[in-house]
């Protein structure tokens, strides 16, 4: 393949990976053609929608799950380290939009807002007590603070500490560095940069339906436009599948041997949403709790104070359910049709394995709202039925695999890089915290799937993301520098 030319790239899903690779490729390559095209009528419908998410940035700051204790009773925190630094590598830049005017208004879309770690029972307070005495010497983490006096939690979090007896056991820590992030806002805008560029084409109303491989190496793909019910072809060297929980079964089209043996659960999320403006402002902050035992990462409880298109809010869950959608807007029939003989072992094996998860998962559907209450009521006791209505939120298809370590139908959490081996098709699967580290991920595309560009585009990309070819991790220095400058750029200075 000629990689001296013009390169035309496609695409699907206008969602915060697209938007953020799409960006990326306008800089480096402004000569290449993007073609993005999305099923949905506007951009960020949905796992990118902030109705359809948790939204605030995941920074580790708060994440219990990214700090597990071990058998030692030592606790890791290289993951909670890697997402820190990923984190600020997003803000870097978003700053870089912003401050050349790609983007505009950032207080549109991030917040400053303080995150808490929030426990109860003397076994999570010890955890608590060493995350944070491992974490807080980190100049990553400075600034943490870590309480068990009722009263200074009281201030932390008053909304939590009302009705609750005062000789309850709970700890916290708490960091003031945080962001609330609306990824479906800051998706709308990097869309709108994406359709402002000369060789660039954004396409809403057109469902992508099958790829074929041409002799030349190109790939040729079939699109439906849904206003007028046509079908073009549209060719391209690189097709790029940002399409949330429909990236498997597009995936599984292309027939690539890398999209083999692989599959996806479906799994729905549901929040309690507060909008009593008195019971908004007693929360300011993003609290993380310790998911219930034997449960999988994705049911940490939190409660979120929210930013979203000038309304503010309390987000508590989640709560999650199972059914046979990848989308919102998909189809009851999308988990069968994903089922094929190169998989149906491989999902089955994951399904035996993973009965827990299910049987998780069926009492959740099986909850009323007192149910989903008492739940709500272990972070904030004196809640009010009348002010939490529940909402319905988006998709999350996790991703099902076989590997050498795990074996037959292990469940991957996390985000996914699934490529070619000729580099020609990229997909991003899975979940959270895919949104905050989408810079990172894109990041991972670039030098993975276009080796011979790096040298090229390495002084763009240093432009673009200043600590680039560093580690934040281990240059403090550097990492304070960034900081201060994205903070000013997006205006998140405290």
């Amino acid at each position: 393949m000629d990689n001296s030319k013009s390169k035309s790239v496609i695409l699907i899903g206008a969602g915060v990976l697209s938007g953020t690779f799409g960006s990326f490729l306008k800089n480096i390559e402004p000569d290449w053609d993007i073609k993005v095209f999305e099923k949905l009528d506007q951009p960020a419908m949905e796992s990118s929608n902030e109705k359809n998410n948790a939204g605030t940035g995941h920074a580790a700051l708060c994440e219990l799950n990214y700090t597990v204790e071990q058998e030692d009773g030592s606790i890791d925190i290289e993951k909670a380290k890697e997402i820190n630094e990923q984190f600020e590598v997003s803000k870097q830049f978003w700053a870089h939009l912003v401050k050349n005017n790609e983007i505009q208004n950032p207080r549109e879309f991030i917040h400053p807002l303080p995150h808490i770690s929030f426990v109860q029972g003397t076994d999570n307070m010890k955890f608590l007590r060493k995350r944070y005495e491992a974490l807080s010497p980190l100049p990553m983490f400075e600034g943490m603070e870590y309480s068990e006096d009722f009263n200074v939690l009281k201030k932390w979090m008053p909304l939590m500490m009302e009705g609750r007896p005062s000789d309850q056991p709970v700890a916290a820590s708490k960091i003031n560095s945080g962001t609330d992030v609306n990824f479906g806002e800051l998706t709308r805008k990097l869309m709108k940069n994406i359709s402002e560029h000369d060789n660039a084409q954004v396409h809403y109303n057109h469902e992508v339906l099958d790829f074929e491989r041409r002799r030349d190496g190109k790939w040729g793909v079939k699109v439906r436009n849904l206003e007028n019910d046509t079908v073009d072809y549209h060719v391209a060297d690189h097709i790029f599948i940002g399409a949330g929980g429909n990236a498997i079964p597009l995936l599984q089209k292309t027939k690539i041997p890398e999209s083999r043996n692989l599959g996806g659960f479906p799994i729905s999320g549901a929040f309690l949403v507060c909008s009593n403006p008195e019971a908004v402002k007693k929360h300011n902050a993003k609290v993380y709790g310790k998911e219930p035992p034997n449960t999988p990462p994705m049911t940490v409880p939190h409660l979120d104070r929210r930013y979203i298109q000038g309304e503010e809010s309390l987000l508590f869950g989640p709560f999650a359910a199972i059914g046979p959608k990848f989308l919102k807007n998909g189809s009851n029939s999308d988990l069968f049709k994903s089922i094929n003989p190169s998989n149906v072992v491989t999902m089955l094996s994951a399904g035996i394995k993973n009965m827990p998860l299910v049987k998780y998962s069926i009492e959740q559907v099986m909850m009323d709202k007192e149910d989903r209450m008492k739940e709500l009521r272990k972070f904030v006791p004196d809640a009010k039925d009348e002010d939490w209505d529940l909402l319905v939120a988006g998709k999350r298809v996790q991703v099902i695999k076989d590997t050498e370590e795990y074996g037959r139908g292990f469940i991957q959490f996390g985000t996914e890089v699934v490529h070619s081996k000729d580099n020609s098709v990229i997909a991003l699967l899975g979940e959270s915290p895919g949104a905050s580290i989408s810079v990172s991920v894109v990041l991972e595309v670039l030098e993975k799937n276009f080796p011979q560009h790096k040298r090229k585009w390495a002084s763009k990309i240093k432009e673009m993301i200043p600590s680039y070819g560093h580690s934040l991790i281990e240059d403090s220095e550097l990492l304070k520098e960034i900081r201060e400058s994205s903070s000013r750029e997006l205006g998140l200075e405290q």
